[in-house]
């Protein structure tokens, strides 16, 4: 019997009790379907986070940090100045790994007060920065300008701010209906007045971006319908799991970001508070290195520079995204495998199912087989032939499985955030379709054992 007339006679049993056949293929049906799902879920949570990471430098950047004095140096803690200037510039000149770099002041103590437009509003993102700082965190100017060195030298009192404070001091573009470009207008940080001379882009993950541009399209369509505003009761802010934040807190951060001139935040806002420093202190040192790969090399080698200028103090410390990429990755392998396994045990229960009705199948037919066998028909052919029956019902599941995944699939985005929403690969799909067919021909290897070892003439006798 020839390959395909052996699939002819598989499918025909098939649609011989169809609905018998229905059942054995459930398993696989579910199994692959629930394979292709997961694999979607799981690799929309790691696009999500893997954006998130690279959105805030990725892993390149290193943060230098201000720390306390170890409890082995405390007798040295009245010599531990903090990290300066200094360190800044004997890393330009000492330290080839740091390709980049920029100094960041922040104001102690509480978050400062911005205010404009007869509205205030306060964020911790405030910086005195070097302009490069736009480019070590992933900035990207939409109109206006970046202030230069000329501005820093200067102390001029100009700042660069994000899209979130846009919206909380000049309002959303959403809700005034055009666009809001504050340039050239006025804030005020802690009282102080500042010009606007530039807006970062706004930042947001691929979902949102889709989620924000399928709002707009249901307000145009309402107010083409005539329908003003489908929300009902006043507008309130809906706390912190809202606003963009969900799943998204790098995008948010950006956003609320205010950047000013170093030498602006140390003369202007820092030099006249009481039980300060003389000397300029930073709160961090922002550090982009020349090769991820070479992490360890460049850590070691700032390190060295540092504590030639801190005396031997080590009063700073490394942050960097290895441990967010390691968080990441581990998070993702540990939810593929807990999720292969649930797909796994539900493709195993289909393989039963289809071993099953395999052996009830042998049993209806065994006078055919004695009469095939009794023609000609070969041990090997009668095997051939039950294996690509079994084969065939796995296939036609896993099918219909990848078709019923799609289906899942818009379940789980509907009930799942943005940030987290499925990504179907077309690996997923070969995965999960090729589990089903391996499933179907193991399931079928005992059925077609038994039912080419029959004995002609016991088959033959059978009634």
């Amino acid at each position: 019997m020839s390959l395909w007339n052996a699939i002819a006679v598989g499918l025909k049993e098939i649609w011989a009790h169809k609905f018998r056949s229905l059942l054995t293929m459930l398993g696989i049906i579910l199994g692959v379907s629930s394979l292709v799902a997961m694999n979607a879920l799981v690799q929309g949570m790691e696009n999500g986070a893997r954006e998130s990471l690279v959105a805030v430098g990725g892993l390149a950047k290193v943060r230098v940090e201000a720390q306390p004095v170890p409890v082995e140096q405390r007798h040295m803690r009245d010599l531990a100045v903090g990290l300066t200037m200094n360190d800044v510039h004997a890393l330009r000149n000492s330290a080839p790994e740091a390709v980049k770099i920029s100094p960041e002041m922040r104001m102690d103590g509480m978050n400062p007060t911005l205010a404009a437009n007869g509205k205030t509003y306060r964020t911790f993102m405030t910086s005195g920065v070097w302009p490069i700082q736009a480019e070590l965190m992933e900035h990207k100017i939409g109109h206006g300008r970046m202030f230069t060195e000329f501005d820093d030298e200067q102390a001029r009192n100009v700042v660069v701010i994000g899209t979130g404070i846009r919206d909380e001091l000049f309002g959303k573009p959403e809700d005034t209906g055009e666009p809001v470009i504050p340039l050239g207008r006025t804030m005020t940080i802690n009282g102080y007045p500042f010009t606007i001379i530039g807006m970062f882009e706004h930042y947001e993950s691929e979902q949102d971006r889709k989620a924000r541009e399928l709002r707009e399209q249901e307000q145009r369509t309402r107010q083409a319908a005539g329908v003003t505003n489908s929300a009902s009761g006043p507008q309130r802010s809906r706390g912190y799991g809202g606003g963009g934040r969900r799943g998204g807190f790098a995008f948010w951060i950006k956003n609320n970001t205010v950047y000013m001139p170093l030498n602006t935040m140390w003369m202007k806002m820092k030099s006249g508070q009481t039980n300060i420093s003389a000397i300029p202190t930073l709160n961090n040192i922002e550090i982009r290195v020349a090769d991820p790969d070479r992490i360890n090399e460049a850590l070691t080698q700032i390190r060295n520079v540092l504590m030639i200028t801190h005396r031997g103090i080590e009063d700073f410390s490394f942050r960097t995204q290895e441990d967010w990429a390691d968080q990441i990755s581990t998070f993702i392998s540990a939810a593929r495998i807990s999720g292969g396994l649930i797909a796994g045990i539900s493709l195993l229960v289909g393989g039963i199912g289809i071993m099953n009705i395999m052996l009830a199948s042998i049993s209806e037919r065994i006078r055919e087989i004695g009469i095939r066998k009794a023609v000609g028909a070969e041990d090997i052919e009668v095997f051939i032939q039950i294996l690509i029956e079994s084969t065939v019902i796995a296939v036609i599941g896993g099918l219909v499985g990848l078709a019923t995944s799609f289906g899942l699939i818009q379940l789980i985005r509907a009930v799942t955030p943005t940030d987290n929403a499925p990504v179907v690969t077309l690996g997923s799909m070969g995965l999960a379709f090729a589990a089903s067919v391996t499933i179907g021909v193991l399931a079928g290897l005992i059925p077609a054992f038994r039912a080419s070892r029959m004995n002609v003439i016991q088959a033959l006798r059978y009634d």
